[in-house]
């Protein structure tokens, strides 16, 4: 330590704290937040000032942006240049601000979030509007403060005529807090600041008469206009941004065409993602993207493969990409210095005030010099109207001084006008200059005498304000550039997608697809060689559904889980398409597989699925009946339907309104018929109760059928190819649990029982082989029998073989024509056994 220091001891806590404090009051205060008067952050006031101080004015010509960065640099702003380089040019691009106040000349960066080229290269003046928020600041309208090191003073605050704070937004991240402002629409806001000015007490619901919503310079559209109406109220709220979209046909392939995109979506690198996402496969109908943007505007090209709807690949766009983005608000200013949240009456009414004081001190400043003029012109006529005495006491005086002395003397003049005298050029001698004199010392009371009214009437100052606003509205007012959803924010992917009656089918396979119903009705029916479905070897169409797209599909698996689509959400395929396989739309796992198949109405609506029930069997012997509302909140990955216990699995599901009847049969020949309410209704996660006893370990469940129409009749088969069809009131009605009753005699020659179905003559029977053999009959070949018989041979089985599975079929001709009246607006349900879907109701629109 050199002689004459000392050390001082400080805790380094209270250090730290007060230098922190300070830092963060200096980013607070004089970095980060705009001011709510002249809506400026200090750089962007240096910018503009040292362009003002510079003379870069509208009306001359470009100055480089070097040459500005330097005087704001070296005058008013000592950190980077690139600080002061990065806010100039941000004023000069079109999608980062609402109303540009720099012309740039240059490359100015672009959309895509390019550069823009280095200061050296580009040149820069203000724009007229920028004039408009300096205007009068020669004339003490705004307080001045000495610069960084004191030789210069700066402006604290702009005294705007322009709302720039509400039509440009701002947006900063300071310590401990940040501010998000969004831009508006200067000739809304000029608006509703005049309806302000009329009525102090004005509601904010009011003022959004006026001031609707943001406007941003990208334009889009506003969703949903509920996080708007909340940012108008407290300052804080997130408005949805949407990418404003068109569908077009191009070379014969459907588009989606993006012509605005949010506000600060960065284009190149929205399309980067976008084409990440679709490889992989997270977005799934689109073939390939193309920028085909240019000097004339925006234009992104999505071209969809031949099966996409181009209604749910636009949503999957708006889920996963920045097509639909947010902006939240955060409306913090500076008041009076201090960070201040503020809604949209506080902003306009702090705006007003600053506009208000700006006129006063304007007013003050012209009186001031007004009446400094006056007095000069009254020594001027009192010196024109004695002018050959004026001229007379000049020329004998020695001297300036002496000649002033006598004039003050002779005229009673002050010292001033005796100066402007002697300094009285010759030319003012002539006539018509005196006129002129006259004239402008008229002219200047007047002046005078109107300033002294504004300063003393409140009124006449703010009808000033509400004509200078309306100047700047008729000057630089544009139409608005974002369209605003209202009805948005809630809306739903399939309140974009046509409620049509479609057919679903699924193969024997698992194979699944939907077609418009329209495909069927325009095919002749009943011809014989009609082209059926594409389906692979030994498939066959087993399960044909008629629904809406709005409508929904469950799925039930033989470990007890439940997945659920929406019927729009299927792939859509030709009616001889084969369709796609549904452990490729479901997040079902390997060692898993589908087993029952339900089509529901709306799962959102109350009454409905607080009305119906779920009814599932397995092989055990158990049953259980859930209400469907507990099926109505889906996950990706399932949802349990019931408990499956070891060595058990879910057999059958089926819709039931509650007044069904229920049969279950099993392998020894025995079945159970019960009706549905003998089973009270459970959660998802139980595993329910017996419904029918098993003969013993090898025995087990083989089907399961719901029954509300008692005329149906009942089909059993054994795997030695014996079947039989009864009628319904052959079983009587038993408890549920029991052994059940004689279905079939089973000896060995007819094998146990495999199959159970309820069916009508309309009805067609697919039997399928152990060695993959597959025959179709027509039920109504086979007579209705007693129960007790053992039934008919319906196929020869040729050595070892033996049936596999019998399914009941719909004949798509049949099931169609059975819906072939439906119109367009019909709801329809699932019926019971979950074949076909019948309708239910017409409803009126």
């Amino acid at each position: 330590m050199s002689e004459g220091e000392k050390l001082i001891p400080i805790n380094i806590e209270d250090e730290m704290k007060s230098s922190y404090i300070d830092y963060s009051m200096s980013v607070i205060v004089s970095r980060a937040l705009p001011d709510v008067r002249d809506g400026l952050k200090p750089v962007h006031r240096r910018v503009l000032y040292g362009m003002y101080e510079l003379g870069v004015f509208s009306n001359r010509a470009h100055k480089k942006s070097a040459r500005i960065v330097g005087e704001v640099l070296g005058k008013y702003h000592p950190h980077g240049d690139t600080s002061v380089y990065d806010a100039m040019v941000r004023m000069a691009q079109e999608w980062s601000l609402r109303y540009l106040l720099v012309d740039g000349q240059g490359n100015f960066g672009s959309v895509d979030g390019d550069s823009p080229a280095a200061m050296r290269y580009t040149e820069a003046r203000m724009r007229k509007i920028a004039e408009e928020i300096m205007a009068d600041i020669d004339k003490e309208t705004v307080d001045f403060q000495l610069n960084f090191d004191d030789t210069l003073e700066e402006p604290k605050v702009m005294p705007t005529k322009v709302p720039t704070l509400l039509i440009n937004g701002a947006s900063g991240i300071a310590v401990g807090m940040a501010t998000n402002m969004a831009p508006h629409n200067l000739t809304e806001v000029v608006d509703g600041t005049l309806a302000y000015i009329d009525n102090n007490d004005i509601e904010i619901d009011e003022l959004m008469n006026h001031i609707k919503a943001p406007d941003f310079p990208t334009g889009g559209i506003i969703y949903g206009y509920e996080g708007v109406r909340e940012a108008f109220k407290t300052g804080r709220g997130r408005i949805v941004m949407r990418a404003k979209v068109g569908f077009e046909e191009v070379d014969g392939r459907e588009c989606i065409v993006v012509t605005e995109i949010p506000y600060q979506v960065n284009k190149a690198d929205m399309i980067k993602k976008t084409a990440d996402l679709v490889n992989e496969k997270k977005i799934e109908g689109i073939s390939n993207i193309r920028d085909e943007s240019d000097r004339n505007g925006m234009r992104i090209v999505y071209i969809l493969k031949r099966d996409a709807v181009p209604n749910v690949v636009l949503n999957t766009l708006y889920k996963f990409t920045q097509l639909q983005s947010s902006f939240s608000v955060n409306n913090i200013a500076l008041v009076n210095g201090r960070p201040q949240m503020l809604n949209l009456k506080d902003l306009i009414h702090h705006f007003v005030e600053h506009r208000h004081e700006v006129v006063v001190r304007r007013a003050q400043y012209e009186l001031r010099k007004a009446e400094e003029r006056a007095h000069i012109l009254e020594g001027l006529i009192i010196a024109s109207d004695n002018i050959d005495e004026v001229i007379q006491l000049i020329r004998s005086s020695s001297n300036t001084d002496q000649a002033k002395e006598k004039l003050i003397e002779r005229f009673n003049l002050s010292e001033i006008q005796a100066k402007a005298i002697v300094e009285m050029r010759l030319r003012q001698l002539t006539g018509l200059e005196q006129d002129k004199l006259r004239a402008e010392y008229e002219e200047i009371m007047k002046l005078i005498t109107h300033l002294k009214e504004l300063l003393a009437s409140k009124d006449l100052r703010m009808a000033l304000i509400k004509e200078e606003l309306t100047e700047i509205k008729e000057k630089y007012g544009d139409a608005r550039r974002s369209t605003i959803e209202y009805a948005g924010g809630d809306v739903s992917i399939e309140d974009l997608i046509a409620d049509e009656n479609v057919v679903i089918t699924i193969s024997h396979a698992g194979y699944i697809k939907r077609t418009n119903l329209s495909e069927y009705k325009t095919q002749n029916r009943g011809g014989v060689g009609q082209k059926g479905v594409a389906t692979r070897d030994q498939d066959f169409l087993e399960h044909l559904f008629v629904a809406t797209n709005h409508q929904y599909m469950m799925f039930f698996t033989q470990k007890g889980k439940c997945f659920w689509m929406r019927v729009y959400e299927i792939p859509e395929g030709t009616k001889t398409s084969k369709g796609r396989a549904i452990q490729n739309l479901i997040n079902i796992e390997n060692d898993d597989k589908v087993k029952a198949f339900i089509c529901t109405q709306d799962l959102k609506n109350q009454d409905y699925i607080n009305s119906h029930y779920v009814i599932m069997a397995t092989k055990q012997g158990q049953v259980k009946k859930t209400l469907l509302e507990q099926y109505s909140r889906p996950r990706v990955n399932g949802i349990a339907a019931i408990t499956i216990k070891e060595d058990d699995e879910l057999l059958e599901a089926k819709l039931t309104n509650g007044e069904s009847q229920i049969l279950i049969a099993v392998k020894s020949g025995k079945l159970v018929r019960f009706e549905e309410g003998k089973t009270r209704p459970m959660g998802r996660s139980a595993s329910g109760v017996r419904g029918i006893t098993l003969r013993d370990d090898k025995d087990e469940v083989i089907g399961m059928v719901s029954v509300n129409d008692m005329e149906s009749e009942i089909l059993v088969v054994s795997e030695n190819g014996y079947g039989k069809r009864s009628s319904l009131d052959d079983y009587r009605i038993t408890n549920r649990g029991g052994k059940g009753v004689k279905t079939l005699s089973i000896t060995d020659k007819t094998g146990e029982l495999i199959s159970i179905n309820n069916v009508t003559d309309a009805d067609d029977l697919m039997i399928i082989n152990k060695s993959g053999l597959t025959i179709r009959m027509e039920v109504s070949d086979l007579r209705v029998m007693g129960r007790a018989t053992q039934g008919v041979r319906l196929i020869n089985i040729k050595g070892n073989d033996s049936i596999a599975a019998v399914t009941k079929v719909i004949r798509e001709e049949e099931a169609i024509e059975e819906i072939d009246d439906v119109e367009g607006d019909s709801t329809l349900e699932a019926s019971a056994d979950g074949d076909v879907a019948k309708e239910t109701e017409n409803t009126e629109e």
